[in-house]
C-alpha cells in the first residue's frame, strides 16, 4: 500500500524528473529502510539508478553489525554502497551530521550521483518547526523542511514529507535505542514534549505541519509581490517602509545559505544600510558588505588556501584576502588605505618581499631594502610587506607605498583601480 502512494506523490512532485542516478543515505532505521524498500520496488517506474550511502557513528556496540547488514543487502540487490565512520573522540548532533552530509557530497561528486535522498517524514517536519519555534528561529524559518533543495551537485531530495511515521513500512530494520533516550533536544521533543502538548490538543502536530506550509505561502507570496524590486539600489530600498525593507534584506541574506547572521548582525546590516553611506563591512564566513551611496553588494572574500602560502594569484575581478589584507579589483572598497591602478588584462601577483625587490619612486628606481631603512619601517612590518606586481615588476606595497607606475592615470582604458584596506 505504502509502495503505491510513495509512487504516486513521487510522480506528482516531480521528485525526479531531474535524475538518473541517485545517492540513498540510510542508516538502517525503519524510517530509511522503508524509503529503500519503496525506491527499490518503483526504480523501474522512476528509471532510477540507486547507491546507498551509509554512515556508521560508532556510537553503539549494535552500529558495526547494522554496517555488515547493510553491506550484506546491498550486495544481495547489486546495487552500489559507500560507508564512512565518525572518527571524532567528542560527538555532537552537529558534527554528526556536518560529518554525514559531506560525505554525501563527496561521494555525489566522486559517482555522479545528481539527487540525494533522505528518509525525513512528516513527523521530523512536526519537530523541526517546534524545534525551531523553542530555538526563536526567524519566522520565515518555521515552514519546516523543504522537500527539494539544491545539494552539492545537484539537489537534497525528501520525499516522504507528506508520509506519517506510522505509514512507514519497512521488511526489515535495525532499532536504535538511543532513540529513547533523552539526551539531544529532537528526541525530548519527540519523546517528551509533543505527546504531552497533544494530550491538550490532539491534533498539535497537524497543526504544526500547517503553520509550516502557511508559513511557507506567506513568504512565497511577499517574493512575488516584491520581485520586481531591485532590493541592492540604495535609493529604492530605503523609499520602502520599515517593514519591507526587513524582508527585502531577510530575502536577500538569503542567497548567501552559509552567511548565518544572527538577529544582532541583521540589526547591524539593516542599521548601515538605512543611515551610511560609502561602508564597508566584514561579515562571517569570508563574507562582507559593501555599499556606497547607489548600491551595496554582499561579497565572499577568497581567501588565501594556506597561511603558510607565500603568494596569491588575482585573475579575475572581486575581492580576495591575503596577509590579513583585502584587496579588491574593480571594485569600489569604501574608506580603503590606498589605491592602486593596474592593467586590467594582466594577473596581480602578491606576495611577500624578497632580496633585490626595487621599485620606481620619484622616477628612481629603489631598494626596497633602503626605502624600509630611510622610513624606520618595524622589522616586524618589512616582515608582514606584501608586495603587489604585474609583468615582474613592483606596483606598490600594501598599505606602505604605491610606485610611480601606479599612481592615476587619466583616460587609459587598459588600466583599473586595485583596492587596498587592511581588514577588520
Amino acid at each position: 500500500m505504502m509502495k503505491k502512494k510513495f509512487l504516486k506523490v513521487a510522480q506528482d512532485g516531480h521528485f525526479f524528473d531531474k535524475h538518473k542516478k541517485i545517492l540513498v543515505a540510510v542508516s538502517g532505521g525503519k524510517d530509511s529502510m522503508a524509503l529503500l524498500d519503496c525506491l527499490l520496488a518503483t526504480r523501474d517506474e522512476l528509471q532510477l539508478e540507486i547507491g546507498i550511502a551509509h554512515v556508521n557513528h560508532k556510537q553503539r556496540k549494535e552500529s558495526d553489525e547494522e554496517e555488515a547488514h547493510l553491506k550484506s543487502f546491498a550486495q544481495q540487490e547489486n546495487i552500489p554502497i559507500y560507508t564512512a565512520n565518525y572518527q571524532d573522540s567528542v560527538f555532537s548532533e552537529k558534527k554528526a551530521r556536518d560529518f554525514r552530509y559531506q560525505f554525501f557530497e563527496k561521494k555525489m561528486r566522486e559517482h555522479a550521483y545528481t539527487g540525494l535522498v533522505t528518509a525525513h517524514h512528516a513527523d521530523d517536519q512536526a519537530e523541526t518547526i517546534f524545534m525551531r519555534l523553542l530555538r526563536g528561529s526567524r519566522l520565515r524559518h518555521l515552514s519546516g523542511i523543504q522537500a527539494i533543495q539544491n545539494f552539492g551537485p545537484g539537489q537534497l531530495i525528501r520525499p516522504l514529507l507528506s508520509f506519517k511515521k506510522s505509514e512507514l513500512e519497512a521488511t526489515f530494520y535495525f532499532e536504535d535505542s538511543s532513540n529513547k533516550e533523552n539526551t539531544y533536544l529532537r528526541n525530548r521533543i519527540r519523546n517528551n514534549y509533543l505527546p504531552l502538548l497533544e494530550k491538550e490538543n490532539p491534533q498539535f502536530s497537524h497543526y504544526l505541519l500547517e503553520l509550516g506550509q502557511e508559513n511557507a505561502q506567506l513568504f512565497q507570496a511577499l517574493q512575488d509581490l516584491t520581485k520586481d524590486i531591485n532590493t541592492t539600489s540604495v535609493p529604492i530600498f530605503r523609499k520602502q517602509s520599515p517593514a519591507v525593507q526587513v524582508f527585502l534584506l531577510q530575502d536577500y541574506l538569503a542567497t548567501f545559505p552559509d552567511l548565518q547572521v544572527s538577529k544582532a548582525q541583521f540589526k547591524e546590516i539593516l542599521t548601515i544600510l538605512q543611515t551610511k553611506s560609502n561602508y564597508y563591512h566584514p561579515l562571517n564566513h569570508h563574507y562582507c558588505l559593501i555599499k556606497d551611496y547607489n548600491q551595496f553588494e554582499i561579497f565572499k572574500i577568497l581567501p588565501e588556501t594556506d597561511e603558510n602560502e607565500r603568494e596569491y594569484v588575482i585573475e579575475s575581478e572581486g575581492i580576495f584576502e591575503f596577509g590579513g589584507i583585502i584587496f579588491s579589483l574593480n571594485r569600489d572598497l569604501p574608506n580603503a588605505n590606498q589605491v592602486l591602478w593596474v592593467d586590467k588584462h594582466q594577473p596581480i601577483r602578491l606576495r611577500y618581499r624578497k632580496a633585490g625587490d626595487t621599485i620606481l619612486l620619484n622616477g628612481i628606481q629603489k631598494k626596497l631594502r633602503r626605502y624600509f631603512i630611510d622610513q624606520k619601517v618595524p622589522a616586524k612590518k618589512r616582515q608582514e610587506a606584501i608586495i603587489i606586481e604585474q609583468y615582474k615588476t613592483i606596483l606598490g606595497v600594501a598599505n606602505q607605498v604605491t610606485s610611480d607606475l601606479s599612481k592615476s592615470v587619466k583616460n587609459d582604458i587598459m588600466k583599473t583601480k586595485l583596492y587596498i584596506k587592511t581588514k577588520e
